[in-house]
């Protein structure tokens, strides 16, 4: 975006993990809200694995929680972190500014929350589309959700759906206005939230559904002729725009950011842990990944490791190559310790488990002292996104 020209981005996808959306129905939410926490520190960190750990990756400045699931389970458990830590840096995440999204249409008829099961296990989207429009004096209208195990992974083309994205958009559609007549609404769905990353780049398909549906003369007053679809994502970079200005954290002109370049992160798995459990394809076997159980901080099953082209599952790489030209373009090898200066800083030892540092529970977790591998106290993020 011409806005964030001269801002440089760190990415980090926690694909060892993925998908979050699977947590809750396993039981492990509290171990979701450990990762999600996991992936901040790593962010505001240095520490990122090569061949061994290094400590030449720059902080941020702000967090942008690019996960729907991941802002409904640790957006306050993050804020309240970087509170208890006295760090100069804004979170920001999609489903606020989705709610925000859908109170600047203005829309009078009913909403509609497709998204991802966990997402919407956690009522994240009707508590804060309520709240949102309570707070602006509008009334709130019928919210209803349906939460999809199939459609992102079809959206990505994994070989576990083999049918159309067309088909797969069907199926939630339908789901999704079916749930909403079952609230015997008086005005017809109108606004409907793309509550998961993957979806607008099935806006298309997804809005072809329910014209199809709304076609059948039982549905015709149910769905709204003419839909309002809600893109998080679009409203979120609005978000942290405007966010980075009141805080005064955008660049100056003449200011440089210290990287040339955005640099990319993945979490693999690692090996070398003891006792980690993996599938014939190298990844976290599925019955591991969702048994696991939070405060065992000493363990480390993943590490994040810089980002190539090459790394990336198929279905991923050509998702990108095919929708998202512009990002296949950017990722960057992470040079070797291109910042030494920033390096010395911080030469922590590993993670160490601290009896008052991060947790997980089912209340927000208390985080009085950061990780060790966390920056120094009274370190200020450089001005870079």
């Amino acid at each position: 975006m011409p806005d964030f020209r001269d801002e440089r981005f760190i990415y980090f996808g926690d694909q060892a993990n993925m998908p979050y959306g699977n947590y809750s129905a396993a039981g492990r939410t509290d171990y979701l809200r450990e990762l999600i926490l996991k992936d901040a520190a790593f962010l505001l960190g240095r520490r990122a694995w090569a061949a061994e750990p290094r400590f030449d990756k720059p902080p941020v400045k702000a967090i942008v929680i690019a996960c729907n699931t991941a802002t409904a389970y640790g957006l306050d458990d993050i804020r309240q972190a970087i509170a208890a830590w006295k760090l100069p840096v804004i979170v920001v995440g999609v489903v606020e500014a989705g709610a925000r999204g859908v109170l600047e249409s203005k829309a009078e008829g009913g909403i509609g929350i497709l998204a991802t099961v966990g997402t919407c296990a956690s009522g994240a989207y009707p508590k804060t589309n309520t709240s949102t429009l309570g707070l602006a004096g509008r009334s709130v209208p019928l919210i209803a959700q349906q939460g999809s195990a199939t459609l992102a992974g079809a959206i990505e083309g994994d070989s576990a759906f083999p049918d159309s994205v067309s088909s797969y958009a069907l199926k939630e559609a339908r789901s999704l206005a079916e749930a909403y007549l079952a609230l015997k609404p008086s005005k017809p769905l109108e606004s409907v939230v793309l509550g998961c990353t993957h979806y607008p780049l099935a806006e298309a398909e997804i809005d072809a559904a329910f014209a199809q549906i709304r076609a059948e003369p039982a549905m015709k007053g149910v769905i709204a002729e003419k839909r309002n679809f809600v893109n998080p994502a679009q409203l979120t970079a609005r978000e942290l725009f405007r966010e980075l200005a009141l805080a005064k954290l955008r660049l100056k002109p003449g200011e440089a950011c210290v990287l040339a370049k955005d640099l990319f992160y993945l979490s693999v798995p690692n090996p070398a842990c003891p006792d980690i459990k993996l599938a014939p394809d190298g990844s976290l076997d599925r019955d591991y990944k969702y048994s696991r159980m939070p405060g065992d901080l000493e363990r480390e099953d993943t590490k994040n490791v810089p980002l190539t082209p090459d790394m990336l599952p198929a279905p991923s790489a050509r998702l990108l190559r095919e929708r998202l030209q512009s990002v296949w373009n950017r990722p960057q090898p992470l040079p070797c310790c291109p910042w030494p200066r920033m390096a010395a800083l911080n030469r922590s030892p590993p993670l160490r488990r601290s009896s008052s540092g991060l947790k997980s529970s089912r209340n927000s977790p208390r985080m009085r002292t950061r990780p060790a591998w966390m920056m120094p106290r009274g370190f200020t993020p450089p001005r870079c996104a």
